[in-house]
């Protein structure tokens, strides 16, 4: 253990860093909304939609470099992932409610779409566009911009706002959507709202995370969540909770060894899923 006065020097050098404190600022953001949409989507068996539109962001990231190349002009990747990845989201819902095929099957569909667009659009330019497409890919702290960091924040008030103003009626439709519909709800205009809330935090959480990663903050934190809550609102606070614990402690193991920043998130979230699950495990040993 460091003493404190060396711990708390430690934290002022790290802090000291203007890419560190982006980093923090935009993982506290992410720890935030990924719990939070994530518990809608695991309890309602949804949890590899991160994964889908994380895979069809990584188009919209090569769309707009391929544009930037071949117009001359800045192309916004973050815009053109976003663009992709909810219009991927509502593609995904309209072909479970205008098809015979199954949620998985249209996931699957427009996953694979999309990183086939994706490789596509790169073997199409010089090979400069995979260096940028690598940092999408993997994540990064340093190459975190200010303007990156402001995008998330904007994102993550309209999701969380999003969800504070409709949390009764997503709450209904999550665990019995057919109550739902006789109770007047709008089930389709909710269905939709809350992929196009996904495909937001994954874009937001892209550039920290990495698109191989990113998909794992929706889903691990809340599973931790559900080895302890006795509620769904409960599982929701604990799922933000367990996001905030990867994220600092992550974050803070990733500046300190110089490893993969998204990598040790997932890792730390990991290991937390892993200590509830013991947890659980032993209060009910208790309890037997």
């Amino acid at each position: 253990m460091l003493p404190f006065a060396q711990l708390g020097g430690f934290v002022t050098e790290m802090l000291g860093y203007p890419f560190m404190q982006r980093a923090f600022v935009a993982g506290v953001c992410i720890a935030v909304v990924a719990p939070l949409v994530g518990s809608f989507l695991v309890h309602r068996q949804l949890a590899m939609i991160g994964d889908t539109l994380a895979h069809t962001a990584f188009a919209g990231v090569a769309v707009g470099i391929f544009l930037s190349s071949l117009l001359a002009t800045e192309v916004s990747p973050n815009l053109t992932a976003l663009v992709v990845a909810v219009a991927a989201a509502l593609l995904i819902q309209v072909l479970s409610e205008h098809t015979d095929v199954y949620n998985d099957v249209s996931m699957a569909v427009v996953l694979t779409g999309g990183f086939a667009v994706g490789t596509v659009l790169i073997s199409l330019t010089s090979g400069g566009i995979a260096v940028s497409i690598n940092q999408y890919l993997f994540g990064s702290l340093s190459t975190l911009t200010r303007g990156d960091v402001e995008i998330l924040a904007v994102l993550s008030v309209i999701v969380v706002a999003s969800v504070l103003v409709t949390y009764r009626k997503l709450v209904y439709v999550t665990f019995d959507e057919s109550a739902a519909r006789i109770a007047g709800f709008d089930v389709r205009l909710l269905n939709r709202l809350l992929v196009v809330l996904t495909a937001m935090v994954v874009v937001g959480a892209m550039q920290m995370m990495g698109v191989i990663l990113v998909a794992a903050m929706l889903v691990v934190p809340v599973a931790a969540a559900t080895q302890l809550a006795r509620s769904f609102k409960q599982s929701v606070v604990l799922a933000i909770v367990a996001g905030q614990v990867a994220v600092l402690l992550g974050t803070t193991l990733s500046y300190t060894y110089g490893v993969a920043a998204g990598g040790t998130i997932v890792l730390v979230a990991i290991g937390v899923y892993l200590g509830a699950a013991v947890v659980s495990r032993l209060g009910v040993a208790r309890m037997g």
